[in-house]
């Protein structure tokens, strides 16, 4: 680590949890967010400046006026720009050591399950549950730990399905294909800060996995009432008859 790094990340580094041997594993590894909205937004400029090393951002899409009350990683001058063009310039605005594999694709199929294969955890931030579905068909393919996260209206959720234990819950232990495939943002709503507040939970998770630490919320599903500010947890055992992780 070079003497700009430790300095950079000193205030971590003083965590004794973390410690250097912590922020190495931060600097050595690569995450892969699918969605650079409002979820992807906070929790890779999170990562980026925690000194993750290697951030790999996939989105088709491109900044519209309507993103900017909640995707804080675009600015105005960005409208009509790739999310991932906009999310790369802002992201090495925050760390220039950071490397970015911009990917302006709606992932599948083999492309999904090749940038998967490369990452050590990944982040999903999309808004779609056929996408979502597929992501975690992908991660128990290649054995990925999934941070997942959701927010719309004044609602957001948070877990981890970490198909390297065998006591895990997969995303489609939670869900059915075919549920809620209408709930979004542009039809829905949605409060600016609430997916900066799940983004942000989505990017500690993500650390505490990457580098050892703490307890994931690993068979653990995180609601968040932002109208009440209240959390609630529910245990998510492992579904012996789930379609996707097969109990």
């Amino acid at each position: 680590m070079k003497d700009e790094q430790l300095l950079r990340y000193s205030r971590q580094i003083m965590l004794p949890q973390m410690d250097i041997s912590g922020q190495q594993k931060l600097i050595d590894a690569t995450v892969l967010i699918v969605g650079m909205g409002g979820l992807g937004c906070p929790a890779a400029m999170y990562l980026a400046a925690a000194g993750v090393g290697h951030l790999i951002i996939a989105d088709d899409d491109v900044v519209e006026l309507t993103n900017l009350q909640r995707q804080v990683a675009h600015s105005q001058s960005m409208i009509g720009e790739p999310k991932v063009v906009s999310a790369q310039q802002t992201l090495l605005g925050l760390n220039t050591d950071l490397k970015i594999t911009a990917l302006m694709e709606r992932l599948e199929g083999a492309k999904l399950s090749a940038a998967v294969s490369q990452a050590d955890l990944v982040i999903d931030a999309c808004d779609n549950f056929t996408t979502r579905f597929a992501i975690n068909a992908a991660c128990i393919e290649h054995g990925k730990p999934l941070v997942f996260g959701a927010a719309i209206r004044m609602e957001g959720q948070v877990a981890v399905f970490d198909s390297r234990s065998p006591a895990s819950p997969c995303y489609q232990c939670l869900y059915s294909p075919g549920n809620d495939e209408d709930l979004s943002c542009s039809e829905n709503g949605v409060m600016a800060p609430l997916v900066g507040i799940i983004g942000a939970v989505q990017a500690m998770e993500a650390i505490k996995l990457l580098t050892g630490i703490g307890e994931s919320l690993t068979g653990r599903l995180l609601l968040l009432d932002a109208s009440t500010l209240q959390w609630r947890e529910m245990q998510l055992p492992r579904d012996s008859g789930c379609g996707a992780c097969g109990g």
